[in-house]
């Protein structure tokens, strides 16, 4: 069964080396037919000192947040208004995709078409999964929303998915799929 040895400069901490542990060997089963508890992943830390390429000794680089903390803390970031702390999340290039509208890449847009919808809205998340896609991380997150109305009407249960595509420790896409349309209509259109 597989064993996998990685050499890493010290100074990363334990979760850090943990999920690194982690996802090589979600890799391994991914690919050999060879359950986790065959799989061996062993880490070696070199100090700096004894750590050199190219003549030129090296430092351990910055480990990433885990990408289902960036995107959660987004949600709660979007949820509370907060758009500043949320823009500090996406990568240049940022867009996010809502049922029934084009995509957007600015906030502003956004909240002058969604704003008005409702005063106040809320979620229960059920689910956090991660996906590696090569060099970035898919995020879903799913469960319910719920939140008041501009008339002052209540809704709940309305079921949604949120899927982020996440390089870097940003944020590339968002992608919103909801049944909040059943009861608002598409984003955009004429309230009434």
């Amino acid at each position: 069964m597989p064993v996998i040895q990685v050499t890493l400069i010290s100074g990363y901490d334990d979760a850090a080396k943990q999920r690194l542990c982690e996802r090589l060997t979600a890799a391994a089963m991914a690919v050999i037919a060879a359950p986790a508890d065959a799989v061996t992943v062993a880490i070696t830390d070199v100090a700096p000192a004894g750590y050199m390429r190219g003549r030129t000794p090296k430092t351990p680089g910055a480990a990433l947040r885990p990408p289902a903390d960036v995107a959660l803390e987004f949600l709660e970031a979007q949820g509370n208004r907060d758009l500043d702390r949320a823009r500090a999340l996406c990568a240049p290039g940022f867009e996010m995709v809502f049922p029934g509208a084009d995509p957007f890449t600015s906030f502003d847009d956004l909240m002058s078409l969604s704003g008005p919808r409702y005063l106040a809205i809320s979620m229960t998340i059920d689910r956090v999964e991660e996906a590696l896609l090569g060099d970035r991380v898919a995020v879903g997150v799913t469960g319910m929303l719920h939140g008041l109305l501009p008339d002052g009407e209540r809704f709940e249960g309305i079921r949604f998915i949120d899927r982020f595509q996440v390089k870097g420790g940003l944020i590339e896409r968002q992608e919103v799929w909801n049944d909040l349309t059943d009861v608002l209509g598409p984003l955009g259109a004429a309230e009434g």
